[in-house]
């Protein structure tokens, strides 16, 4: 008779090891090794009937023909560009987001709208709830299937004999195989589920998308293999307050990491998002103080966002530094630029920084816009109607190039902005706005204040 093997796996980073230990040797993380049973030998594996006959036998690359491959649009304009052009068939595609922020809806407008036969298969909910939120965002006849199962065998056996075009799993850590005797969400499960996954998208040609829950930190639950393992990394941002979302690419085989879509929710679902310029700066107030609009880039995409600052005398002690959306360290540094570069002493007042709409950014090119949102605040004075900043300010006070101001200068243009002020060194590509073209922060505040 054979023996069952077993093993024990990280529930942090899912290293395996030998026999249990305090602290694992891969993320040196204490009491995370977990008792697994990897191998079962009275188990079955499930074999595709639609198996083409792959051969191991190594073929060289002079061989190997070369086509381009055809990908299938998923009827969204926004996830198709994030994808690269399309899904691509056979992939595996995992998309993340906190609860509620809307996985399950945007994956329901894609079952609607793809053209062939769609399998949706859920573990977390019956298919009434699903049918709910169907008729809710259904806009498109589709050929949709709904499935509420969890067990990885039975669920390739039904995808077998429905040969659908496209597979959604709704989600992964609901997922348990019959080849480990472990619990769904375990290491091993979602790792042996997502092989189980992988070996039908590539044998049947068929994309697959996955949802994955996220911890508390932002990462994806379950082994970080499994973001290895997959083809495609998506994560689905935003804030519950706020209507709009974000979908970031973090790793895509088959096309660029530096695309983004942008979304709206509403009652009926979720829409895209064709101006987001227009869309976070909606509420734009010029007469206000403690208001800029900056132009930045989010991967390769041009868009405007509106800074808020509001700098007081601070009540307590000590003064407090909060910024929402920028990082907390770079603010500090501002600050300590403007203080000691030019003479505004803001070290006994609270600094508060917010970019509207809920977004977070890391482009550098927002710095000049958020040093002219705090001086605003502080003196009490409107920005000029019609000015918008992009630069990247140094330790020394002065204003640096920002990578693809092309992009940025003409993106501006198009939103009816008369004035941009950049560094000294920026060149001009049209003539529809004027650059005010400055060298360091202490010339900033003599041409604004």
């Amino acid at each position: 008779m054979n023996k069952v093997k077993k093993a024990f796996f990280c529930s942090n980073c899912g290293a395996e090891h030998s026999k249990w230990q305090g602290q694992c040797n891969s993320c040196k993380s204490w009491n995370t090794l977990v008792e697994e049973i990897i191998k079962n030998p009275n188990k079955k594996e499930w074999k595709s009937k639609n198996i083409n006959g792959y051969s191991s036998k190594p073929i060289h690359i002079k061989n190997i023909t070369s086509k381009t491959i055809d990908k299938i649009s998923s009827g969204d304009k926004e996830l198709d560009r994030v994808l690269g052009g399309g899904v691509v068939p056979g992939s595996l595609v995992l998309l993340g987001g906190e609860p509620g922020i809307g996985k399950s809806t945007l994956l329901m407008q894609v079952a609607n709208s793809v053209n062939g036969k769609v399998v949706y298969v859920s573990g977390e909910e019956s298919e009434q709830q699903i049918k709910l939120r169907s008729e809710r965002v259904n806009k498109y006849e589709s050929d949709c299937y709904l499935l509420s199962e969890t067990n990885t065998q039975t669920l390739l056996t039904h995808l077998d004999n429905l040969n659908p075009s496209l597979v959604i799993i709704d989600s992964i850590q609901t997922l348990y195989s019959s080849l480990i005797d472990s619990s769904s969400g375990s290491v091993g499960q979602i790792r042996t589920c997502t092989a189980e996954l992988i070996h039908y998208a590539k044998q049947t040609h068929t994309p697959i998308f996955i949802v994955g829950h996220i911890t508390k930190d932002g990462s994806i639950a379950g082994p970080k293999v499994l973001e290895h393992m997959v083809d495609t990394v998506l994560n689905f941002e935003g804030d519950r307050n706020h209507l709009h979302r974000i979908l970031r690419v973090h790793k895509n085989r088959f096309g660029t990491t530096s695309e983004l879509g942008i979304y709206e929710m509403n009652q009926s679902g979720l829409k895209a998002v064709k101006n987001p310029s227009s869309f976070l700066i909606s509420k734009y107030v010029s007469d206000l103080s403690g208001h800029s609009i900056c132009a930045t880039i989010e991967g390769i995409r041009p868009m405007l966002i509106e800074v808020q600052a509001l700098v007081s005398s601070a009540v307590y002690g000590t003064p407090q530094r909060s910024s929402t959306g920028f990082e907390n360290k770079r603010l500090n540094m501002l600050l300590a630029i403007l203080e000691k570069r030019a003479g505004f002493q803001l070290g006994a007042k609270d600094v508060f920084l917010n970019l509207a709409g809920g977004i977070r950014l890391d482009d550098p090119g927002i710095d000049l816009a958020v040093i002219v949102a705090i001086l605003s605040s502080s003196l009490d004075i409107s920005v000029p109607r019609g000015y918008i900043f992009a630069a990247e300010i140094g330790l020394s006070g002065e204003l640096r190039n920002v990578p693809k101001i092309e992009q940025r200068i003409q993106e501006a243009s198009k939103q009816g902005f008369e004035k941009m002020v950049v560094a000294k060194t920026v060149k001009p590509v049209t003539n529809k706005i004027q650059l005010v073209q400055l060298s360091s922060v202490k010339e900033l505040v003599q041409h604004l204040f």
